[in-house]
């Protein structure tokens, strides 16, 4: 199977700038290291009609192009239901019936470490199992044997990071981004990760899922976010971030992919003509300030 990169949006709306800078630093990624380049939906949840279609035009008005047909993950339910049906045939599933009030109380106790599932229902008994189905649905939660685990990411380093009980099926029976994620990577070919740093802390229990699953554990690179004058993670609220709306103040798509690449120290032009000059290793280690640019700004 060829190696590839990936971008993967979740369509929930417009792409806004860092979305478009992340995708376009994940395209650089693929075909500087001779990988293809595929796009997935995650459309598992928080999903907005026509979001895709319109995603779509932006990331190809940025000169971003994909090397083979879109995936959907809601086409996919029945691989994600065999990884769940193996890991439970080898004893790493449990149900649990936590409500998220439940969770966060128990989370706060002073033994459980920040953010991670006690196990609380790891240690129910078969008769308060079946008390439990008769009132409330069961999410699906990984039995980990570990509490964290490291990985090597292109830009950050060895990162070490928790590992809890995580969830891989929700109560509503819709499948956990932690379990979908790495079955399309696998699934895909996909050995190359570039995506945003505050995806990072979730990386390790990818991983250590990959590993049980007996999949290959790809590269990781999370890069920085790009940020309003606060240092807030950028959105739609602060204001023009969309190319629909930069479109409205006179700012085209092509000068934002030029303001994207010259963010990265990469000269103006198309992806293919930067191509030449990306080098990972020089990358900005801080996020990216955006300020609205006037339509009379010279593109440089």
């Amino acid at each position: 199977m060829t190696s590839a990169g990936r971008f993967a949006p979740s369509p929930s709306g417009q792409l806004h700038v860092g979305n478009l800078r992340t995708a376009i630093l994940a395209w650089l990624f693929a075909k500087s290291s001779g990988r293809d380049f595929l796009l997935r939906v995650e459309d598992l949840d928080r999903t907005r009609s026509g979001a895709e279609a319109e995603q779509l035009r932006d990331l190809e008005a940025v000169g971003v192009r994909w090397d083979a047909g879109v995936v959907r993950q809601t086409e996919r339910a029945a691989f994600y239901d065999e990884a769940i049906a193996r890991l439970t045939a080898e004893g790493r599933t449990y149900e649990c019936f936590c409500t998220r009030r439940e969770i966060q109380e128990a989370a706060s106790a002073p033994h459980a470490p920040q953010g991670a599932y006690p196990g609380t229902c790891r240690r129910l008994s078969h008769a308060e199992r079946e008390i439990r189905r008769a009132s409330r649905p069961a999410s699906i939660r990984l039995q980990a044997d570990v509490v964290e685990w490291a990985v090597e990411d292109q830009l950050c380093g060895i990162y070490r990071g928790m590992v809890d009980d995580f969830v891989l099926r929700r109560n509503d029976g819709v499948t956990a981004y932690n379990l979908a994620v790495v079955v399309d990577d696998a699934a895909q070919g996909i050995d190359q990760v570039v995506r945003g740093d505050d995806l990072l802390p979730s990386t390790p229990r990818q991983a250590y899922l990959a590993t049980l699953l007996g999949l290959p554990v790809p590269e990781y690179a999370h890069v920085p976010l790009v940020v309003n004058h606060d240092g807030a993670r950028l959105a739609k609220r602060d204001g023009a971030v969309t190319l629909g709306d930069l479109a409205a103040v006179g700012i085209p798509a092509g000068r934002v992919r030029d303001l994207i690449l010259e963010s990265v120290g990469l000269p103006a032009g198309t992806l293919e003509e930067a191509l030449p000059h990306f080098r990972p290793r020089s990358l900005p280690k801080e996020p990216w300030v955006w300020k609205t640019p006037g339509p009379e700004t010279p593109t440089t």
